[in-house]
C-alpha cells in the first residue's frame, strides 16, 4: 500500500465532550473475519524504547509503555512523549495529552469522564508521588487527585476497569497500606482497597509473588490471573490461578491445571505472560515464554483451555513455537492472535537452535491461529521481531499492536500498527 502522508498538523488539539459511564468489558471484542495483513498508514511511530500496554477511550487510543519522543505518520514532525501519549483512532493524529510519568507504563484501563487509569513502574505523575497506580485526564493530562491508590513498591502489570471497578495486579505487597499480595480490587474513582476481595496468592520459595497478567469474564464473574506463584490460601495453583469475583470476595475455583507444573529453562518464576478470556468467556488462551523447545511441556507455546468444567483441565490444544518465546494473546471470534519473537507456528519438533521441524509455518513475530484447533491461520503480516509483541488491542474494527521493533507488514511502523477489518 501506498503510504499516505497526513496533511493536517501532526498534533490535534481536540475537544473531546466529557464522557460519564463504564468503559467497555475487558475481554477482547468479536469480529466477523480476520483482520487484513495490510496495516493502515496513518498510525503515529513510537521512536524509541517498547510499547507494553494500550487502551481505547471513546476515540482515543492511548499509549503506554517506557519510550521518550514519538513522530507523525509522515514523520516530518517528532516530538517529545515520555513513556505515555495518546492519538485518534481513526485519523492517527496525535494528541496534546503529554502527562509526565518518571517511569514505564506497563498497563492502561479506559476510565469513566474521558480518563485512563496508569499502572507501572512509575514513582509521580506531574510531579506529585503516585507510586504504581494513577488516574488521568485525557483532556488535558492532569492527574486525578480523588483517586489515591498508591502501591508500597514494585510495580503495576495489568489493569481491568469493569462497573466501578478496578482490578490491579503486579508485584506489590500492599496497596495504601492495605496487605494484598500481587492482586487487588479498588474502588474505580477513590482507590480505596476493596477489604473483602483478598486473592490470597504466595510463592514459597520465590523470591516474591507477582501476577503478570489477568483477565476478566465478559460478564465480570470470573477473573484469571497467571504470574510468579504457586498457591491461594492453602491450595495449590501453580502459576495460573481461575477466581469467582461476581460478590463481595476472591473466591478461589477448583477449576485448574498442572499443564504449567513442569519447569523450563532454569531462572523462570514463571513462563507465563498473557491471558485473555474469548469473547464469549468459553475459553481462554496462554501466552507463555520458557526458553525451551518441547512437544510434551508449555514452554515457548499458547494453549487454550475450557473456562466452563471444573476440576482438573487439560488443554485443548497447543501451538508450540519451537523454542521462540510468546508474549501477547488477542482472541475475536474467528481469531487468535498471537506476539512474541517467534520464527514458526506448528512447529512441536522444532528447536532453536536448528531450525523450524516437520509441518513448521514462517511466523515472524506476528501471527494467528483458528480458535477450535490451534493450527496456523494464513493470516501472516509479519514484523521484525526484536524482543517481541507486547500488547494487542481489540477495537470493533480494528487490531493494534504494540512492540519494541519499526518493521510491521514489510512497512516501517514504529512500535505501533493497526490493521482493520476487511
Amino acid at each position: 500500500m501506498r503510504r499516505r502522508l497526513l496533511a493536517a498538523a501532526a498534533v490535534a488539539a481536540v475537544t473531546v465532550p466529557v464522557m460519564a459511564g463504564t468503559p467497555p468489558a475487558s475481554a477482547d471484542i468479536h469480529h466477523p473475519t480476520v483482520v487484513s495483513a495490510d496495516p493502515v498508514d496513518f498510525t503515529p511511530h513510537v521512536l524509541d524504547g517498547t510499547v507494553w500496554s494500550l487502551a481505547l477511550v471513546g476515540d482515543t487510543v492511548v499509549v503506554g509503555g517506557s519510550f521518550t519522543k514519538v513522530s507523525d505518520a509522515s514523520r516530518q514532525v517528532t516530538l517529545a512523549r515520555k513513556n505515555i501519549f495518546a492519538f485518534g483512532l481513526h485519523d492517527g493524529q496525535i494528541r496534546t495529552f503529554a502527562p509526565q510519568v518518571d517511569g514505564a507504563v506497563y498497563s492502561l484501563a479506559a476510565g469513566p469522564d474521558y480518563s485512563v487509569y496508569l499502572g507501572g513502574a512509575f514513582k509521580s505523575v506531574n510531579g506529585a508521588g503516585q507510586r504504581g497506580l494513577a488516574r488521568v485526564s485525557l483532556q488535558d493530562g492532569t492527574r486525578i487527585a480523588s483517586f489515591g491508590a498508591r502501591v508500597n513498591w514494585g510495580d503495576v502489570r495489568a489493569l481491568v476497569n469493569r462497573d466501578g471497578i478496578l482490578y490491579a495486579g503486579g508485584t506489590f505487597s500492599a496497596v495504601s497500606g492495605v496487605r494484598r499480595s500481587a492482586l487487588v480490587r479498588l474502588n474505580a474513582l477513590t482507590g480505596v482497597v476493596d477489604q473483602g476481595f483478598d486473592a490470597r496468592l504466595a510463592a514459597p520459595g520465590l523470591k516474591r509473588t507477582r501476577v503478570e497478567h489477568f483477565d476478566v469474564s465478559p460478564d465480570g464473574r470470573k477473573l484469571i490471573a497467571v504470574g510468579a506463584f504457586l498457591k491461594s490460601g492453602t491450595a495449590a495453583r501453580n502459576q495460573i490461578a481461575l477466581f469467582d469475583v461476581g460478590g463481595p470476595g476472591a473466591i478461589l475455583s477448583d477449576w485448574y491445571t498442572e499443564a504449567y507444573a513442569p519447569t523450563c529453562m532454569q531462572g523462570f518464576d514463571t513462563y507465563l505472560r498473557q491471558v485473555r478470556f474469548s469473547p464469549d468467556g468459553s475459553y481462554l488462551v496462554v501466552a507463555a515464554t520458557g526458553r525451551a523447545s518441547s512437544a510434551q511441556k508449555l514452554c515457548d507455546s499458547a494453549a487454550r483451555f475450557e473456562s466452563a468444567p471444573t476440576g482438573r483441565q487439560n488443554p485443548t490444544w497447543v501451538q508450540r513455537t519451537g523454542g521462540d518465546s510468546l508474549y501477547a494473546v488477542a482472541i475475536t471470534g474467528p481469531a487468535v492472535y498471537l506476539g512474541g519473537h517467534q520464527r514458526w507456528f506448528d512447529n512441536p519438533y522444532g528447536t532453536d537452535g536448528n531450525g523450524p521441524g516437520p509441518g513448521a509455518v514462517s511466523r515472524p513475530g506476528i501471527g494467528a491461529v483458528n480458535p477450535n484447533t490451534g493450527k496456523a491461520l494464513e493470516w501472516n503480516p509479519t514484523r521484525s521481531r526484536g524482543v517481541g509483541v507486547r500488547a494487542f488491542l481489540v477495537t470493533p474494527d480494528a487490531l493494534l499492536v504494540g512492540s519494541d521493533t519499526d518493521e510491521l507488514g514489510h512497512e516501517f511502523h514504529g512500535r505501533l500498527g493497526m490493521f482493520r477489518l476487511p
